[in-house]
């Protein structure tokens, strides 16, 4: 006879949202759902992952909806940027007007549910992480899916990181990604220590992708509450994947050896569909000894508030994790 697990049954109900927020956090879950209590971003489907035509269609749209936000934007970054090749891997080279440190590096890895965000997307966030750290960035505009599955974009990474070995210690460089990027940053280590390279001096994972899996408890207990990501990301996971095993440590890093990883940042909030992924590879990486830090804000959906005090502290709390970690010699 086969059995089922229980399941709890909730009936449906209104959630507000919350008043231990500041206005600007709870404007801007407000600002995410429709008159009908939908989140808008719940009309976006993603198509099937065999569907390579459907997938170039919805990149076109999303790279031309990011040009019109760019174009709207009252403030631009200050950094300078230049677009590098490193052992054939895209690089942006943002650098800040006056760096905390010329022999310092940190090495980002953009987000996007690992297809979309890259070319002036990508430039646009080394520009505004530079900004924020005070820091040069290497932003590593990877192949993405449909032309380039698993692994072109972990196989760029870690070219990337070797040519900045060649120019900095591993002490001074610190790599991060959000959400997609810290799938990439978490497997970049995984490649790096299996080829026996140094690891860096430290490691950022912002809401980080890392079980593709998707099998952690907030991908239930968080679907259609967190407004900016309501759905599952399987088809694109799939996309990306190539028919390679989801739980592959090099697709899932959460399932990896994380023994010896530097220490760690990881950031989420309590309404982010990848809520489970970040307090899971918290868990692993304390049981392998490795320093981490969680944080984990009050109601921010995946990717933030856009703005809010809540952003501005975690983006703080971040600066001043990279700080220390280039700070020890």
């Amino acid at each position: 006879m086969t059995t089922h697990p229980r399941s709890i049954r909730l009936t449906p109900r209104d959630i507000p949202s919350p008043s231990s927020i500041s206005g600007e956090a709870r404007a801007a879950l407000e600002r995410l759902i429709d008159t009908e209590g939908v989140p808008i971003n719940a009309r976006f489907t993603m198509p099937d992952h065999d569907d390579e035509a459907g997938w170039q269609a919805v990149k076109a749209s999303v790279d031309a909806q990011y040009a019109r936000m760019l174009a709207a934007a009252s403030e631009a970054p200050t950094a300078t940027v230049e677009t590098i090749r490193c052992d054939g891997a895209l690089v942006h080279v943002a650098t800040p007007a006056t760096p905390i440190a010329e022999d310092a590096l940190y090495i980002d890895l953009h987000g996007g549910a690992l297809v979309f965000g890259g070319g002036e997307a990508c430039r646009h966030g080394a520009r505004t992480l530079a900004d924020q750290l005070g820091l040069r960035i290497w932003s590593i505009d990877y192949r993405l899916p449909p032309e380039h599955p698993f692994p072109a974009g972990l196989d760029d990474g870690l070219a990337a990181y070797r040519a900045a070995l060649r120019l900095y210690p591993a002490e001074r460089i610190v790599v991060g990604g959000r959400s997609a990027g810290g799938n990439l940053a978490a497997a970049m280590l995984l490649r790096a220590k299996a080829e026996g390279l140094p690891l860096p001096a430290g490691l950022v994972l912002l809401s980080p992708q890392v079980d593709l899996t998707e099998s952690g408890d907030s991908f239930a207990t968080n679907a259609g509450l967190d407004a900016m990501l309501p759905t599952s990301l399987m088809s694109s996971n799939r996309l990306y994947a190539g028919g390679a095993d989801l739980s592959d440590s090099l697709l899932s890093p959460l399932f990896g050896d994380v023994a010896n990883f530097p220490p760690t940042f990881l950031l989420t909030g309590t309404r982010d569909l990848f809520l489970s992924n970040t307090v899971r590879m918290h868990r692993r990486l304390l049981s392998a000894g490795v320093p981490a830090d969680l944080h984990v804000f009050e109601a921010m959906p995946h990717g933030g508030f856009g703005g809010s005090p809540e952003d501005r502290e975690a983006a703080r709390d971040m600066t001043r994790f990279v700080h220390d970690r280039l700070s020890r010699r």
